[in-house]
Order: structure tokens, then C-alpha cells, then sequence
């Protein structure tokens, strides 16, 4: 098969990027290579695509990163055991003890806990800022400042950033701008294109897809930067197994499809939730009044299926709607198949707790999956009736 990914639209990259039949047996779909090591024809002899170790390199996480770069627009991908452990790898990578980084003020409770628990300790400070706020985010740069770590759209409040306006900022600080796009997935948007340094995926949710896969990815187009974190992920051993690999790129051949059908359900829901009296407020960047609305339609295709919102009577009421879903399964994670709900406060964000990044506690987040959108709407409006 020739390489024509370059000219290739979105949903044949998620096909065929790095797929190509196996030349031995001519299997169609990438195998699942479960092996540790590989034979050597003499010492140093390594074969047809430089295999010697699972830890270094294998053909079917090979595979994956070739498609995921593909699907990011970037030259570079690298899998990893989790979403976490691609952060840490990357945040190591490119701090040094003194450093300083620029967190979004409503990021993911796990990126916080990285930063104000464990990097913290080897001496990296952060800042937390509204990334929709431009100057707020060109004031916070220091001159130490070597990251500014954003996501769009936020979690849980869904958030928006101007990726290419902070691209600009984090160039002229001579900092790295990260994007972590697991909640608009490279289907819907595209952080390299607009000037990211570096884009971060937690694989587990819309590239797997399937609620059965734990991983995560980076990709970027800077040589200096792939070597780093390749030789760091290969130090720690952060690395996904074959199998889970090999979920992960059979998720992503149908993420055009799902985010679609996830996009569709998520504005069906918005529309129910939007003025119910016992909704205080919904997070949408679909909304034309979400203060983001503008930059998002400017850099997304669509708006996405994570929704969050306010419960009009507080804690306690939010809690009480959680546990009346019937179709919406109360759990953590997100961008399954099915349809999550979630108390951020109490779950996901518990490490935010007393910190600037504290969720509401009437606040709830829903993954809305890919099931028959009347079905979602009535199991919500039973659940707040």
C-alpha cells in the first residue's frame, strides 16, 4: 500500500494510518504482537522494523502511534500505560527542578494532583489561570515559565481556550504549549495545527471508546522532543501492553462515527437541560451564550458529548439526581460507548478539594454515549422529576 496519509481524509487515516495488511500472512487488521523480545540475527542484529524489547518498542504499539500521529497531524506518537502517565512523562521531560508551569484553573484532577503532589516535591511549581483570559495567562509567565498546560474544552466545566492565541503567548516566553485534547478528540479538533507543541490523550476514553482499555498518548512534530520522551518512557517503562494497543487502534478506526453520534446525543441533552427549574446552569460551548461559544466553533468541527451542569439545589440535590439515573451509570470516566454521570467534587476532582481548582458541589458531569438520544433525554427528565 502506498503512503498517501498526507492526502488521506480523517476517516481513511483512522482505517489505514500504520495498518497496512501483515506481509506474511496478509491479515488485514494489525496483530496483536504478545511477545517481550524478539530473535537477533547475531548481536545487534535486529530485524525488520528494529524490534529487540516490548519495553523499547513492539509492532503493535508501533502501529498505534503511527495512526495516532496521523490523526493529530504530527510527524511523532508515543503510547503510554495511561493518560497519567504520558502527562508525567511529558511534564518530566520538559521541567527541571525550579521550573515553572501554567495550569488551566479548571483542569483535570489528576493533572493537578501530578503537579501539586508529586512534581511539586522534586521542585517544579505551577500557577493555575483562566486560559480563556489571555493576558491573565501572559501576566502568570515567569521567567522560569517552560509550560503552559491547557485543555479545551475543560474538565469538568467545559471550558474554552484560544489554542492559537496561547501558542503565541507560551512562543514568546520560549515555554511549550500543551494540549490535552482527549475531550475534543483529533476528530473534532486539531491543537498542532494551531501552534501546540504538544498534544496529550487519555486513549482510554473517545480513541478507545469502548470503556475497556486503559492508556494514553502523546504526539508532536519536534524531533528534540520525541527523543525526550522516548527516552524517558523507555527509562520508566510507561508503556501499554500489545493488547491494549491493539484496543486502542481498533477504537480509533470508529471515532469519526461516535463523536458524530456523541455530538448529536450531547445537544439533544443540552436542549432538555437548558431552562428545566431544576437546573441552575448547563456547560455547553454549543451554547451560543457558553462564553467560549465563538473560539470553539472558530477551532472544533463540532461541540462534543461531555455536558456538565448545576443543580439548582445544591449538593445534596445533585447527589439524590445521580443516583436516579437509570440508563446514565453513575461511575468515573468518560467517552464510552454508553452514557456516564459523574459528581466531580466527590469523584474525578476529589484531589481539587480546598485548592482554586475546587468543583461546585452541585455540579454534575455527563459522558452522553452513543444510545438512542430519546432514551437519554427521558432518563434524565425522570431523574429530575
Amino acid at each position: 500500500m502506498a503512503d498517501d496519509t498526507g492526502r488521506w481524509g480523517f476517516e481513511t487515516r483512522a482505517i489505514h494510518a500504520g495498518q497496512r495488511p501483515d506481509p506474511r500472512t496478509g491479515s488485514v487488521i494489525v496483530p496483536i504482537y504478545a511477545t517481550s523480545t524478539f530473535i537477533q540475527d547475531g548481536v545487534g542484529g535486529v530485524r525488520d522494523g528494529g524490534h529487540e524489547y516490548s519495553r523499547t518498542t513492539n509492532p503493535t504499539r508501533s502501529a498505534l502511534e503511527e495512526a495516532l500521529a496521523a490523526l493529530e497531524g504530527g510527524r511523532h506518537g508515543l503510547a503510554f500505560a495511561s493518560g497519567m502517565a504520558a502527562a508525567d512523562v511529558a511534564l518530566r521531560s520538559m521541567t527541571r527542578p525550579g521550573d515553572h508551569v501554567i495550569l488551566g484553573g479548571d483542569a483535570y484532577g489528576g493533572t493537578f494532583r501530578l503537579l501539586d503532589k508529586v512534581l511539586a516535591l522534586w521542585g517544579v511549581e505551577h500557577t493555575s489561570v483562566d486560559l480563556s483570559d489571555v493576558a491573565a495567562v501572559r501576566a502568570a509567565v515567569r521567567p522560569n515559565t517552560k509550560v503552559v498546560w491547557c485543555e479545551s474544552p475543560t474538565n469538568p466545566l467545559l471550558g474554552i481556550a484560544d489554542i492559537a492565541a496561547l501558542s503565541a503567548v507560551a512562543a514568546n516566553a520560549g515555554a511549550r504549549l500543551v494540549v490535552d485534547n482527549t475531550f475534543a478528540t483529533p476528530y473534532l479538533q486539531s491543537p498542532l495545527g494551531l501552534g501546540a507543541d504538544v498534544v496529550l490523550h487519555s486513549t482510554t476514553k473517545y480513541l478507545g471508546g469502548h470503556s475497556d482499555v486503559v492508556g494514553g498518548a502523546l504526539i508532536t512534530s519536534d524531533d528534540e522532543l520525541r527523543e525526550q520522551f522516548f527516552f524517558l518512557r523507555n527509562a520508566v517503562g510507561a508503556v501499554p501492553s500489545p493488547f491494549d494497543s491493539w484496543l486502542v487502534l481498533r477504537g480509533a478506526k470508529t471515532l469519526a462515527l461516535r463523536m458524530e453520534k456523541h455530538s448529536d446525543n450531547a445537544e439533544r441533552v443540552v436542549k432538555a437541560l437548558v431552562g428545566h427549574p431544576k437546573i441552575a446552569k448547563v456547560y455547553y460551548p454549543g451554547l451560543p451564550d457558553h462564553p467560549g461559544h465563538e473560539v470553539a466553533a472558530k477551532q472544533m468541527r463540532r461541540f462534543g458529548g461531555m455536558v456538565s451542569f448545576a443543580v439548582s439545589g445544591g449538593e445534596e440535590a445533585a447527589l439524590e439526581l445521580a443516583a436516579r439515573t437509570r440508563l446514565f451509570i453513575l461511575a468515573e470516566s468518560l467517552g464510552g460507548i454508553e452514557s456516564l454521570i459523574e459528581h466531580p467534587g466527590r469523584m474525578t476532582h476529589a484531589s481539587t478539594t480546598g485548592s482554586p481548582l475546587q468543583i461546585p458541589g452541585n455540579v454534575l458531569r455527563l459522558s452522553v454515549g452513543i444510545e438512542d438520544a430519546t432514551d437519554l433525554v427521558a432518563d434524565l427528565l425522570q431523574a429530575l422529576d
